[in-house]
């Protein structure tokens, strides 16, 4: 199923257009933007149209990981390799095998571990944390993130060589902001949305679509489809 169904035109079509392009290929694809501009849709479309569609996508939030435990958690550890480590571990690299792997805010990876994760992508073999056999991968990595990368190289933070090795395809996605041609038809796709629940009004007010439009939304089209969903839960 395509995941952006719906979704009508204007920038978020054109990043699809890229996304299911860069699908018939195995090659990394970054996608970046604020949170809330729909990094994950495209992530998911990637996925959707390649021919590892009928296989698992593993998504990992790095940002949600202590850093302790980002290593193992992406290439798995040999028992006894460390403290706790009662048992062997599959990583979400190996779990991912023969699918696609997500990298949710890829920025958030520690410096010391990225040069392990670009060596990996680079030979398509992992090493689990304290384990010497190398590991064959077959996957393909998608990674996202709401920091410009670039800045982030810039502040000694990310690695220059990682960037151009996730960055084979970039799909940036603006703002809703500086989309604004876009807000009326993301609000009737809502809508729509909203309806299959039977907890939708007929339609917007005039006025109603004038407020969308004149709204900042700071938090992008996450933050206008649970306003849509609010009002449609409470309107009379």
């Amino acid at each position: 199923m395509d995941p952006t169904t719906g979704w009508l035109g204007g920038t978020m079509e054109q990043a699809a257009t890229l996304a299911r392009r860069a699908a018939r290929s195995d090659a990394t694809v970054l996608v970046t933007g604020e949170s809330g501009t729909g990094k994950e849709i495209i992530s998911q479309l990637v996925h959707a149209h390649s021919d590892r569609a009928a296989r698992a996508m593993v998504c990992v939030n790095c940002a949600a990981l202590p850093e302790s435990l980002i290593e193992s958690e992406l290439f798995g550890h040999r028992r006894g390799a460390f403290t706790g480590a009662e048992t062997d571990r599959v990583g979400c690299f190996e779990l991912s095998s023969g699918g696609t792997l997500l990298l949710d805010e890829v920025s958030e990876i520690p410096l010391h571990l990225q040069a392990k994760l670009l060596r990996a992508l680079e030979t398509r073999k992992l090493q689990r944390v304290g384990s010497n056999e190398l590991v064959e991968l077959d996957l393909r990595v998608v990674a996202t993130s709401n920091r410009p990368l670039q800045g982030e190289v810039a502040a000694g933070r990310f690695r220059l060589d990682l960037l151009h090795r996730l960055r084979v395809i970039e799909v940036d996605l603006p703002p809703l902001r500086e989309r604004c041609h876009e807000i009326r038809p993301l609000a009737l796709h809502f809508l729509r949305l909203v309806s299959r629940h039977g907890d939708s009004p007929g339609g917007f007010a005039e006025t109603a679509l004038q407020r969308l439009e004149q709204h900042h939304w700071p938090g992008n089209v996450r933050e206008m489809r649970n306003v849509i969903h609010r009002a449609c839960v409470l309107a009379e």
